[in-house]
């Protein structure tokens, strides 16, 4: 009689989840109509867990839109527990401009290609991999780990993170700190030293749809008083201007170390002339030092001779921590009173410290695998899940580990064509998590 195969490594055991998962279109438009693929993930991330016997419980916030939530019990009960968070939505991808087909899930050049490779269904794989092979072998973590696999986390969170803190708060009973992205990456800085930045703060979302409102008329005629025109010059005013340098406790202590490291003199008042110089960390850092307000979205008209009597525009806005106050006010007078201002979504910025036993975890699991590795911290520019879950008092890091070739840009890969994650960074991402979730 032939023995049974012994279970697959989590180090492979990754490889083939995160294919899977990237072979699942869970493109979110920002449109629930549209939007799909969030209830086929889930149903899969359940498999998984239910194959090494994980009881889950998916959450629909509307048709379609699941997040996934399960509790794996620790030896400590009297511990707060452990968030673990990712979320399974995907922005869209054109397959016209991707060098490989964006939902193939294709291996190449040591590569594994896909939308959502590095945002952030790598990061998915690498928990459920370290999950199954520890209910094989029958390891317990020290203390409660809550895991959640969300819905439209690239859309806000409404129907996902927002929706499972609103109406299920129970399910994170317990919850005391999280993990989720975007943290843990690596920046080389010499063949023996390597930053792992992890996120202690990210900037506040603030969506703004602008509307202007004139009088309709023929297009040939002459004409004053021209919704389009005056949307246009808000626009232009928003997207032309630059908003000061305010550098935060997080954005100068990341600088200040980096600068040390480097061997470049860090000017408080000049922050932007070393983030010039960080390669390609460079455009998340700098988006970090200022609030920023780009126009994303403009709307008008229905015929080409007609002139219409409303026009609008979204605004995606990103604001640093203490500073929405100001921004807000710098932000009219540039729009100006004749713009109507609605708010479509809006999250305030969060910020920690970069202190505390879960943070020495961090650092003591990259150093075992990496031992060139040193955290740093730092703000993300964009947003995540963790803007929800601190309402419910969690403390919220980016900790999704991989070790990055020198040469890859890193950042052009979120919402960019020919996302990628190397499959070798995914294989530290397994060990690393393994480790540091053994020990938080």
């Amino acid at each position: 009689m032939t023995a049974p195969s012994p279970p697959p490594a989590p180090t492979d055991e990754v490889v083939r989840i995160c294919r899977d998962l990237l072979r699942i279109d869970t493109t979110n438009t920002g449109d629930p109509l549209t939007s799909v693929g969030e209830r086929v993930a889930a149903e899969y991330v359940a498999d998984q867990l239910a194959e090494v016997g994980v009881t889950s419980t998916i959450v629909e916030s509307a048709p379609g839109r699941a997040s996934l939530v399960a509790r794996i019990s620790g030896t400590d009960p009297s511990r707060g527990a452990l968030l673990v968070h990712g979320h399974l939505d995907v922005v869209p991808a054109d397959t016209s401009e991707w060098s490989v087909p964006p939902f193939a899930g294709e291996m190449r050049d040591g590569y594994l290609w896909g939308r959502g490779a590095i945002d952030m269904k790598d990061f998915d794989a690498m928990v459920l991999a370290v999950i199954r092979d520890w209910q094989r072998s029958g390891t317990r973590p020290p203390r409660d780990i809550v895991l959640a696999f969300t819905a439209d986390e690239e859309a806000g969170g409404r129907y996902g993170a927002h929706h499972l803190v609103q109406r299920h708060p129970g399910l994170f009973d317990g919850c005391t700190e999280a993990i989720g992205e975007v943290g843990g990456f690596s920046y080389t800085v010499s063949d023996d030293l390597r930053l792992y930045l992890i996120e202690t703060a990210e900037k506040g979302i603030n969506w703004l749809r602008l509307h202007t409102r004139g009088r309709p008329g023929h297009g040939s005629m002459m004409h004053d008083d021209n919704a389009v025109t005056a949307l246009c010059e808000a626009v232009a005013r928003v997207g032309r201007h630059r908003f000061p340098i305010v550098v935060t406790p997080t954005v100068r202590d990341f600088l200040a170390e980096v600068s040390d490291l480097l061997g470049i003199e860090f000017d408080p008042d000049d922050p932007e002339s070393t983030i010039a110089k960080l390669g390609p960390i460079a455009n998340i850092i700098g988006a970090t030092v200022r609030n920023t307000a780009n126009p994303t979205r403009l709307e008008a008209g229905y015929k080409e001779n007609v002139i219409p009597g409303r026009a609008s525009a979204t605004i995606d806005c990103r604001v640093l921590p203490g500073q929405e106050t100001q921004f807000l006010a710098e932000l009219g007078q540039l729009i100006g009173p004749d713009v109507e201002v609605e708010h479509v979504e809006r999250q305030p910025a969060i910020e920690t410290t970069f202190d505390g036993a879960l943070v020495d975890a961090m650092a003591a699991a990259l150093r075992h695998a990496d031992p060139g590795a040193r955290t740093v911290p730092y703000m993300l520019s964009g947003g995540t899940d963790a803007k929800a879950f601190r309402q419910l008092g969690i403390r919220c890091f980016g900790f999704t580990p991989l070790r990055l070739p020198a040469e890859l840009n890193f950042s052009a890969l979120f919402h960019g064509i020919d996302e990628r994650v190397p499959v070798e960074g995914l294989q530290f991402g397994v060990n690393v998590l393994d480790r540091f979730l053994r020990q938080s």
